[in-house]
Parts: structure tokens; sequence; C-alpha cells
């Protein structure tokens, strides 16, 4: 389903990402966990990309698989490195035939193996060149959808890590917009005033399309630091960092503690009218179910319809 048929007939959406396992046994585990999750309805689930090699095929073959064996409306991630436009063409057609009606467009990171990589070779410099560059291929009418693809963004509400200027930052998301995105999927934040007030900054920029929350709940005290490298630095507020302490070392009471959290921050989030909450799983499903049972919500489908 396009992008814009699921936003226009489920506010708030309710999303999970995945990212495709390396491994075939990897890749029968997370079948398993979409699985589990496919009980709950979602609005639609994403599937992150790497760029180059083979890591692109497992994409591609992940979101056909689902795309063919679930109910699940998948959206593959797309990144501007290490592409020329050709490649970008080979890969919008070979979706377009899936019957994949959305991606997602990211500026992307060159892959860990290709140390010191020369984006300067790359055909688009910035997710803004991506975005016009799929809009362009809607218009060759080449998608069933005679829309084309739904188009997605990436948003930071604490800061983009390569741009510390907050004001250009907005000048760059309003550049994507600009060139044709649908909406707007945000890095995961741990401090609902950061998503808040990045919302206003977006309407003082003339920036109108939905906004996606993206929620990633805390399992173990590895891998929060993790989340902080991975995630360019993630800030965790004190009451959160205080909770994690008081565990004292118990990995089970941390996940606790990590999905509680997480759980707070969606209530708030829905009570402020969120346009979405787009769950990293990471590629496990017992945290996410665990926070998704709580919100009072049956599945996606039972969401009130936005008017």
């Amino acid at each position: 389903m396009h992008i814009a048929d699921i936003l226009q007939s489920q506010r708030p959406t309710l999303s999970f990402e995945f990212f495709p396992p390396k491994t075939a046994e990897a890749f029968e585990a997370l079948y398993q966990t979409i699985g589990e999750l496919e009980a709950f309805k979602p609005s639609f689930v994403s599937v992150t990309y790497g760029a180059g090699g083979s890591t692109r095929e497992l994409t591609h073959d992940l979101v056909v698989r689902i795309k063919t064996t679930t109910s699940l409306d998948a959206v593959p991630h797309l990144t501007c490195v290490c592409h020329s436009e050709a490649d970008i063409a080979a890969i919008l057609e070979r979706y377009a035939q899936a019957g994949v009606s959305n991606i997602l467009a990211l500026g992307g990171d060159p892959p860990k193996n290709l140390a010191g990589y020369d984006r300067s070779k790359d055909a688009f410099q910035h997710a803004a060149d991506l975005v016009a560059f799929i809009k362009k291929f809607n218009d060759t009418g080449a998608h069933p959808d005679r829309r084309g693809f739904g188009i997605g963004v990436a948003g930071f509400p604490e800061g983009h890590p390569s741009t510390p200027n907050r004001v250009l930052e907005m000048d760059y998301l309003k550049a994507k917009v600009d060139a044709g995105a649908d909406y707007i999927c945000t890095q995961l934040f741990f401090d609902n005033h950061d998503f808040y007030d990045f919302r206003e900054r977006c309407h003082l920029a003339g920036i109108n399309i939905p906004i996606i929350a993206g929620i990633m709940p805390i399992t173990s005290a590895s891998g929060m630091r993790r989340m902080a490298e991975l995630a360019a630095g993630a800030r965790y507020p004190a009451k959160l960092l205080r909770a994690i302490q008081r565990c004292g070392g118990d990995e089970a009471a941390v996940q606790k503690v990590g999905i509680h959290y997480a759980t707070e921050q969606c209530h708030d989030l829905l009570d402020h009218g969120v346009d979405g909450i787009h769950f990293y799983t990471l590629n496990k499903s017992h945290a996410t179910r665990e926070i998704y049972s709580s919100l009072g919500i049956r599945d996606s489908a039972a969401v009130r319809p936005h008017s």
C-alpha cells in the first residue's frame, strides 16, 4: 500500500524495523520474529540497507520475501552511498516489478570494509538528490501504482551527526521534503522534549508532512553503550541512567527498566498527537511486543482514522 494511503487511513501509524541477517540461521530466526510481530498488524515494516555487494541483495531478498509471504507492507531503505544513477534505477525497477510501494531514502554511511571511500564518486551526494531521482523515476510510469513509490526520509530530533548547525540542519531537511518526500521517520531518541522541539521546528520551517517517531527500547547495559556509538551519541536522560544504575548489573532488571521507559515514551507521544511510532526492533520481538501490548491498541487497523 502506498504510504500516503497508510498515513491517511491509520493515524497514528505503528511500525517495526528489521535488518537483513547475513546467515541462513539468523534469517530464519528473524522470520520467526516477523511472524510474531505480524500478529499485531503493524501499519508497515522497514528493512535497513548496507551499501554495496551482497548486503544490498539481502535487503532485496528480505523485502520480497516479506512482500510475497506475509500480509505486511515492507519499506526498503535505500542509500546514496556507493551508487551510480544506473545502480539506483535498476534497484527501483526491481522493487517496482515486485510490487513494493515505498522507499526510505537516506544519505547513508560508507561500508566499514571500504575505509577511506571517496564519496565524491557517488552520483547522489545528499538524500535530497536521491529523493528527486526517485520522483523522476515515478514520472516514467514504470511503477504499477500511478503515483510511483511513496518516499520517506530521516529526521534527527537530537541533531544530525554531521550537521552541528541546527538551522542548516532544517534547511537540509526542508530540501528533502521539497524534493518530494511523503513522510519523515526520526532517528531514535530518549527524551520526548527533543522530539517535540524538532516537530515544532519542522512546522516553523514549513515542513508539514507526517513525522513518525523512532523508538528503541534499551534491553541491556552493553546494548545501551553500543547504541550511543551507532546513533551518533544518543543522549540518555539522567532519569533513565539512574534507573539503570539501580539495577546493579542485573540484565533482566535493565531490560524491564528499558521496556518500561520506552512504554512511557510511547504513551506520552500518543497523548501528544504523534503521527506514528516506529520501533527499532534489532530483530527481536520480546521488548517490542511488551510495549505494543501495553499501548491500549489492539492493532494498527484499530487505530482511529485521522481526521
